[in-house]
């Protein structure tokens, strides 16, 4: 049955109506056709992807949506052919469907980026002890995520206006003489575009990732979050230090985990001069090797300064990461301390002064020689 025939049968039964009053009746039995026959269609997927991958499960999960948009504006616009409307009002709702398409267009690439995005990350674990290949995973695609749907929203939404003739005339005239309107809407978008760009060079070059350890403005934590412009550092006392994307394409950083957790510690020790250093390294040594916290690796003693009053010891101590480093200098500090104190005192700083009397001094002090009694107070 053509589309004509249909047409007079929709004038037929719906002639003793007004026009207006047709036309949202049958744009109405158009769109509760669409959401039956959705209904159906839904069901059926369902039940074909039950036992299929997560991909297939998730594409029909969250494109439900979508695709319930998509089969209403297909029958909204067959149904504008039969419904009773002038040249004006089917050219309005026409043109409503084509911007209502190209959002859901765009709303379905959204849907399948989050898919994609999701199942992939699926393959890495942020909680595992070397979680290297996780971060750099994580960070990349989190950000070229955010890039994405920015990008597809605004060629929607430019599509969208585009559609529309005094827009687009709108449009070409503004580009056609955009002299100092460009240049003022360029500095106006600048901190944007400048963020936009940054975020697009930290995804591929990666200086920091999800969950690196940084020092930033002197503070230490680590990145719990990385949106479209700035980026969230949660420091060691749990407070947030949120810092523009550009800061970091721009300033210089410290990043404790760029290519590996693995850090080493550092403990400096200032004892006396008579320390005896090599019972204090194999006593370093026995602690290093106790520790759980000691991945094995790294572990030196050596006197590295030599002052008036103190001899300077430097302890080298490695680990898997920041926190683990922080907490095993402080148990070799802690720990070394205690044995010098307890089996060592002579090892801690003391003051040496030299007291020694004037021969004036001593002569009158000390009985003289030959008998004679010194002075009398």
């Amino acid at each position: 049955m053509d589309t004509e025939t249909l047409a007079e049968l929709a004038d037929t039964a719906t002639g003793w109506m007004p026009d207006w009053t047709a036309a949202i009746l049958i744009l109405g039995i158009a769109a509760a056709l669409a959401l039956l026959a959705w209904r159906t269609l839904f069901t059926l997927l369902t039940r074909a992807v039950a036992g299929r991958e997560l991909f297939w499960r998730s594409l029909v999960a969250r494109g439900a949506r979508p695709l319930r948009l998509a089969m209403v504006i297909a029958a909204i616009t067959f149904a504008t052919a039969l419904a009773p409307l002038t040249e004006t009002e089917a050219g309005v709702i026409r043109r409503l469907l084509v911007v209502a398409l190209i959002l859901c267009l765009a709303w379905i690439a959204q849907t399948a980026l989050y898919i994609w995005t999701t199942i992939h990350l699926r393959r890495f674990k942020l909680d595992a002890e070397d979680n290297l290949l996780a971060r750099k995973h994580v960070t990349q695609s989190r950000i070229l995520m955010r890039v994405a749907n920015l990008l597809i929203l605004l060629v929607a939404v430019s599509a969208a206006l585009m559609t529309f003739d005094a827009v687009r005339q709108y449009g070409v005239s503004l580009l056609a003489s955009a002299g100092a309107a460009g240049l003022v809407v360029g500095l106006a978008l600048q901190p944007v575009l400048k963020n936009l760009f940054a975020g697009i060079q930290l995804a591929i070059t990666q200086p920091i990732r999800i969950d690196d350890a940084l020092i930033v403005e002197g503070e230490w934590g680590n990145v719990e979050e990385i949106t479209s412009t700035y980026v969230v550092i949660k420091i060691w006392d749990w407070r947030r230090l949120v810092v523009p994307l550009s800061y970091f394409i721009e300033q210089p950083f410290q990043n404790w985990t760029r290519e590996s957790a693995e850090l080493i510690g550092t403990v400096m020790l200032y004892l006396d001069h008579s320390a005896p250093v090599d019972q204090i390294r194999a006593k370093g040594q026995e602690i290093a090797a106790a520790s759980p916290l000691w991945d094995g690796k790294v572990y030196n003693l050596a006197v590295t300064d030599f002052r008036e009053r103190v001899m300077e010891v430097r302890v080298l101590i490695s680990a898997r990461n920041a926190p683990r480093a922080f907490d095993l200098r402080c148990e070799m500090r802690e720990k070394l301390i205690g044995w010098i104190q307890a089996e060592l005192p002579g090892a801690l700083p003391r003051t040496r002064e030299e007291v020694s009397a004037s021969p004036a001094a001593a002569r009158l002090a000390w009985p003289q020689a030959g008998g004679q009694e010194g002075p009398r107070g």
